[in-house]
């Protein structure tokens, strides 16, 4: 296992980290039992993961995690976890409730203190009000010592560029100690200002969902792939219409998968790739790809001048 500083913090972290949502959102999606979520994480463990990612949002992740993380040593393992100030209720909106949810994510965690709590899905337009509103508050959990750090998430789904990252760390250099965005083959767009601006400030990144949706889905992909083309934003002749991306595979690259991962984990400002999987050999797999996450000078170049501009969500 490789392990990067997670910017200045201090803390060494896992290239390959685990998260707790996405599709399956650690199996709770599929039926697994807490034995087989337990396993999971001690794979993760033994594999040598030392950082988990989940939310008071997952479901019941934080108390599967919590309870598949016991008796593991605390100084084994740093946990970032989060908080959506998204609700329709306005009482679920104030300082308070962020408190409060964290006070929750401790006791499903079975721990004292969480080594990074997030904004979970912060926006450009709404940045400024939620950092009145919520850094103060971050900032007093961090000095009664359950928080260690503090960061932010991104909602990709509704900003693929992702603009919140240089507005935040420009606008309030020094609060924020890790962010949490998504960078990969299809979204190279944080390489422009977040991940250079990221690694000059110091901020720890945390790569999330750099292999969801598209790139796992053949169909979904050369969908994709056509779509970008009538679009204009890729040439008609660029890539094949079937397995556009199957020229990656080469080498020690086994699959356009364990391409993605590589390519996700290659840029030097990211500190840890998050996988999120209820497979084990999925797990392995993808850890796999991390401990080289390098591809092909040539094909990481043809990726950047195919993709690098585009700013879609996919």
């Amino acid at each position: 296992m490789l392990y990067r500083d997670l910017g200045k913090t201090g803390i060494r972290v896992s290239l390959a980290s685990f998260g707790t949502g996405g599709p399956s959102q650690f199996g709770q999606r599929v039926g697994m039992a807490q034995s087989e979520q337990t396993a999971l994480v001690r794979r993760c463990v033994d594999s040598g993961v030392n950082l988990f990612d989940t939310h008071e949002g997952y479901g019941d992740s934080e108390r599967l995690l919590g309870e598949a993380l016991r008796g593991v040593p605390r100084g084994d393992y740093y946990l970032s976890t989060k908080w959506s100030y998204r609700s329709p209720n306005p009482a679920e909106r104030r300082p308070e409730a962020l408190a409060a949810s964290v006070e929750r994510s401790l006791r499903r965690l079975n721990v004292d203190c969480v080594d990074v709590m997030m904004l979970h899905g912060l926006m450009r337009a709404e940045y400024e009000d939620a950092a009145a509103r919520y850094v103060p508050e971050l900032q007093r959990l961090r000095e009664q010592g359950k928080a260690r750090l503090i960061g932010f998430s991104t909602r990709y789904m509704d900003d693929p560029g992702q603009e919140v990252v240089p507005i935040a760390l420009e606008s309030d250099p020094g609060i924020w100690d890790v962010v949490m965005l998504k960078y990969g083959i299809l979204n190279q767009i944080a390489a422009k200002r977040s991940l250079p601006l990221a690694a000059r400030l110091g901020v720890g990144v945390l790569n999330m969902a750099s292999v969801r949706i598209k790139l796992p889905n053949p169909a979904l992909l050369e969908g994709l792939i056509a779509e970008w083309k009538a679009k204009g934003y890729i040439a008609a002749d660029s890539l094949p219409a079937r397995d556009p991306l199957g020229w990656l595979v080469r080498g020690d690259v086994d699959s356009v998968i364990s391409a993605a991962y590589k390519f996700a984990g290659a840029h030097p400002a990211v500190s840890s790739v998050v996988v999120g999987t209820s497979s084990a050999a999925h797990l392995d797999a993808n850890i796999a790809a991390l401990e080289s996450p390098r591809l092909p000078d040539e094909d990481a170049a043809r990726l950047k001048a195919l993709f690098g501009d585009i700013s879609e969500y996919a």
